[in-house]
């Protein structure tokens, strides 16, 4: 099997990682966390046709293949990205897509539009059938009551996602459903996420909604939610080995210059060979994430999508641990790139199902 990357796919990379680095520098990058996101480095990001790479020709894309996700996000991940194109794309852009609206996909595209998925709740972990927030009926609408937590994006978004259950009770796959709320009717409590961006709580306080605020069918919504975050799943292991490949390279630099006993400490053998099974575990990583991005819309996804989360989750915690050890004092410091870095890749671990959750679903599909 052919891996190169076709020549729009290497001048997509080369074109995004080439603008990546002129826009991250150290002040827009801290101004980015403390924000959310950037506002230019998205417009940016829009102009050159990235959002569009996660989305096929028929919605209005250019790409959409599990592989244009990967190549997408590893770059994100190399530069120590917090734009929300996860959570605007994917997430939010992926189900607007499912539901047929295309006015509105145009303008997420474009790089118009901010959108946040509000489905997690408050001791709900990583379980997408658990809903307790209710949508009920009013005439020809929709009366919205419940809780959300750790919504990505929130505060940046101009409209939210929000899952509710129409019918039957908590950890039913039935009856849940998605409707598409203005932000500004929200009750929002933002703050900031360890990894860089920003969330919030949200409080839905019998928040009123016309008909067509409704997404799909009313019973359509935890299949949707599958589908979009299976996408969202690759893109955030894609990120995952663009974050390890950056923190590699930065702690390869570190041994190379940093000198004790009057030479490189990277001349030590032990340094050496942690370094080389850091590496080892690097490259599993990356042809598992390979592996997913080609069978992204295959039969046996779920297989494919749980071995690799689970294996992104386990190799993190080992460069993370490794690097900053090798780094000492300096790894954990906000002015030294590698604190963010490692940072990120920790909290990855803790989106859509840390590693033991995706090992306990991989042992139920394999024992089926």
């Amino acid at each position: 099997m052919n891996f190169d990357l076709s020549d729009e796919g290497r001048m997509l990379q080369d074109g995004l990682r080439r603008y990546l680095t002129d826009a991250y520098t150290p002040d827009a990058r801290r101004a980015a966390v403390a924000d959310g996101f950037s506002a230019d480095i998205w417009s940016g990001l829009a102009e050159m046709g990235v959002i569009g790479a996660l989305f096929t020709e028929a919605q209005g894309g250019f790409g959409g293949t599990g592989f244009d996700i990967a190549l997408v996000f590893e770059e994100m991940g190399r530069a120590g990205a917090v734009d929300p194109l996860i959570d605007t794309g994917l997430l939010g852009g992926g189900l607007l897509a499912k539901a047929g609206r295309d006015d509105l996909l145009e303008t997420v595209i474009a790089g118009e539009m901010q959108l946040a998925l509000a489905h997690t709740e408050p001791g709900g972990r990583y379980d997408l059938s658990r809903v307790t927030t209710t949508a009920t009926q009013d005439g020809e609408g929709w009366v919205l009551a419940g809780r959300k937590a750790v919504v990505v994006n929130a505060p940046a978004a101009d409209m939210i996602v929000v899952s509710a259950r129409t019918s039957g009770s908590t950890g039913d796959a039935d009856g849940i459903a998605l409707f598409l709320v203005d932000a500004s009717h929200l009750t929002l409590a933002p703050y900031p996420l360890v990894g860089g961006g920003m969330a919030s709580e949200i409080v839905l306080d019998d928040v009123k909604l016309p008909a067509d605020a409704l997404l799909g069918g009313a019973g359509d919504g935890l299949a949707m939610l599958v589908e979009v975050q299976a996408r969202a799943t690759l893109a955030v292991c894609a990120e995952a080995l663009g974050l390890m490949e950056a923190i590699r390279a930065l702690t390869v630099d570190y041994l190379k210059t940093r000198k004790q006993f009057g030479q490189p400490i990277g001349k030590f053998q032990v340094l050496q060979h942690r370094m080389a099974d850091v590496l080892i575990e690097i490259e599993q990583a990356r042809s598992a994430v390979i592996n997913l991005a080609g069978n992204l819309d295959g039969d046996d996804r779920d297989l494919h999508l749980h071995a690799t989360k689970n294996l992104i989750g386990e190799v993190a915690k080992l460069v993370v641990e490794e690097s900053i050890q090798m780094h000492g004092g300096i790894g954990v410091t906000e002015e030294y790139d590698l604190g963010h870095l490692a940072k990120r890749l920790t909290m990855v671990d803790h989106r859509f199902g840390d590693a033991l959750y995706h090992l306990e679903r991989f042992i139920a599909l394999r024992a089926a």
